[in-house]
């Protein structure tokens, strides 16, 4: 069996970590590569780091970030933000990154997700999908949550998959940040008709969410941000409830 993973996400705003509420009221809680080096000491599994504020003002990820997470951090990270083009992936992943992620780019020109596989391997692919209901309907979103598109989430996820995405980040807009657990009916249905891994993220507040997620979400990883930041949950507490719980992980 497959050990589940857990993912400590960190947003980055001007080269600082920030936390916020369903995508807004941010507040800086500590420097990315630090932090990032800690919780590969607590044993997560990845990291990932998104600068959030670089599709909406029109910014690329910054190479030196990710030239000094590569530096200091010795497990898998994925770099999102503002990925438009084939050129930004080679100098990511030539910095050091893991994996891309991308989001935005991927509802406004789909082809770019076939580009970047077929270019790089699927592997290093990961869509990002930000989504909230409106009227029944799970309606996805980009630019960090503030726009609106046309596009709903499961044929979403349908349609990046078999355009070689290698991994679908799902990020409940509606839970996150409200530490009230994950959208689990929403993520069991993901499981259910993807191939490829879905990561959770939206809602994590206790140890119990978490175990929740990979029994009925059906669930690859875990993202979370403020339990982690606040050292709320610490991870090698976690993973031990997970193993107690039925869950397999790796200690």
């Amino acid at each position: 069996m497959v050990a589940k993973r857990i993912i400590p996400c960190l947003d980055v705003h001007e080269g600082k970590t920030v936390k916020g509420v369903n995508f807004i009221n941010l507040k800086e809680v500590g420097d990315p590569v630090l932090m990032g080096r800690g919780y590969a000491q607590q044993g997560a599994d990845e990291l990932v780091y998104l600068d959030i504020s670089a599709t909406q003002e029109g910014r690329r990820t910054f190479l030196s970030l990710v030239k000094r997470v590569a530096k200091e951090i010795n497990i898998p990270f994925t770099v999102g933000g503002g990925i438009t083009e084939l050129s930004q992936v080679s100098a990511l992943l030539d910095a050091g990154a893991d994996k891309i992620s991308i989001n935005s780019a991927a509802i406004s020109n789909p082809a770019l997700v076939d580009s970047i596989a077929c270019r790089y391997g699927s592997q290093f692919v990961v869509v990002a999908i930000d989504a909230r209901v409106e009227e029944g309907i799970w309606r996805v979103m980009s630019s960090g949550g503030q726009k609106r598109s046309n596009r709903e989430l499961f044929e979403w996820a349908d349609e990046v998959m078999s355009r070689g995405a290698g991994e679908i980040l799902f990020t409940s807009m509606d839970h996150d940040g409200t530490k009230s657990g994950f959208a689990y009916q929403a993520l069991s249905t993901l499981g259910s008709r993807l191939t490829i891994p879905v990561i959770a993220s939206g809602g994590a507040g206790k140890m119990e969410h978490f175990a929740q997620l990979f029994k009925e979400g059906r669930a690859d990883a875990a993202l979370a941000a403020s339990v982690f930041h606040n050292g709320e949950i610490g991870i090698p507490a976690l993973k031990r409830f997970l193993l107690e719980s039925g869950v397999v992980v790796r200690l």
